[in-house]
C-alpha cells in the first residue's frame, strides 16, 4: 500500500488539514515533512492548529513512528492544537505514541474535529 498524503491550509482559521494514507518509508516521512513545513507559510506562525485524518493510514512500523514523533516534537512546527481522525482503536494507539503532550485529542469521527480545533 503505497503512502500518500494530501495538505490544506485555511489561512482564515488558521487550521491545517492533513490526509495520510498507506505505508510510510523514511522518504515518504521526510517528503511529508518538507511538504508540511511549506504549508505552514499559509498559516499563522505558531499559532495555527492541526487536523490529522489517518482514517486510511496503514499501521506503520516503529521506526516510521519514531520519525514521526521526532518530527511532530520540533519546536519549529508544532500546532496549538493538534486533533487525529482514527479509524480503529489501533490506529489510535499507535497516534498516541507520537506525542505527549497538551491540546491533543483523538476522534473516530470527523463530525466534531474541527468545532474542537476551532473552539
Amino acid at each position: 500500500m503505497r503512502a500518500d498524503f494530501d495538505i490544506v491550509t485555511d489561512r482564515i482559521n488558521n487550521l491545517v488539514k492533513v490526509k495520510l494514507s498507506g505505508f510510510f518509508t523514511a522518504k515518504d516521512v521526510a517528503r511529508f515533512s518538507i511538504a508540511y513545513r511549506d504549508a505552514l507559510r499559509h498559516v499563522a506562525n505558531h499559532g495555527h492548529v492541526t487536523l490529522a485524518d489517518i482514517r486510511d493510514m496503514a499501521i506503520q512500523a516503529q521506526e516510521i513512528v519514531a520519525a514521526f514523533s521526532d518530527f511532530m516534537a520540533s519546536p519549529a512546527i508544532r500546532s496549538r492544537k493538534l486533533a487525529f481522525v482514527c479509524g480503529s482503536t489501533l490506529a489510535r494507539l499507535q497516534a498516541q505514541r507520537l506525542t505527549a503532550r497538551d491540546n491533543v485529542q483523538f476522534f473516530q469521527s470527523a463530525l466534531l474535529v474541527e468545532t474542537w480545533l476551532l473552539e
